[in-house]
């Protein structure tokens, strides 16, 4: 059910949702602004949701803006997830993979391309990569920092600072390119 409330002079629209699931109430503000607050089953009381609102109102806020400014930011063309565009990924993350073996051996068994919708790569637990066709429209240091993510995880598979070690010593000063990787936004697509 949606409802609307207002927040630092602005009107905001948010979707109530019931849940079965929900031990606590929880706000998820998304890419298209859409704010979508649950609850648990047995609370019903309006006046709590507007409270717990209010309180969280300068997250909201930010996510909003952050959003906002998202889709302002450089826009990425569309392109179609067709064989040619499949062939082309896999050709040019084979080629990077190839520079990258040179530094560090990485043992990985096989790379997929994919059409996904909220990442750009993935390891998995037995080293399969997989990578979104869409990287194909990134820069090419933004997407040798993915293929060196990803590469990066067939030795550590955690975010730990070992691994974090371990992507700067295949690709020193990732940390500013991992910024620029932030304004691309796969919703956005």
């Amino acid at each position: 059910m949606e409802k609307k409330i207002r927040i630092y002079n602005k009107r905001i629209s948010y979707f109530l949702k019931n849940s079965t699931r929900a031990k606590r109430m929880r706000i998820a503000v998304y890419h298209d602004g859409k704010v979508t607050v649950t609850i648990p089953k047995n609370l019903h009381k309006n006046i709590e949701v507007e409270k717990y609102i209010l309180n969280k109102s300068k997250w909201i806020d930010s996510k909003l803006a952050f959003y906002s400014n998202l889709r302002k930011k450089e826009k990425i063309k569309p392109i179609k997830f067709n064989v040619n565009n499949k062939k082309k990924a896999l050709g040019l993350i084979k080629e990077r993979i190839k520079n990258f073996q040179t530094k560090c051996k990485f043992d990985f068994d096989q790379i997929r391309i994919k059409n996904q919708k909220t990442i750009w790569g993935s390891c998995s637990r037995r080293n399969n990569l997989s990578f979104n066709f869409k990287i194909l429209l990134l820069k090419p240091k933004i997407r040798d920092y993915v293929i060196v993510h990803e590469l990066s995880h067939c030795k550590i598979k955690n975010h730990s600072r070992k691994f974090w070690l371990q992507v700067e010593k295949v690709l020193p000063g990732y940390k500013d390119i991992k910024e620029g990787l932030n304004k691309y936004s796969l919703s956005l697509f």
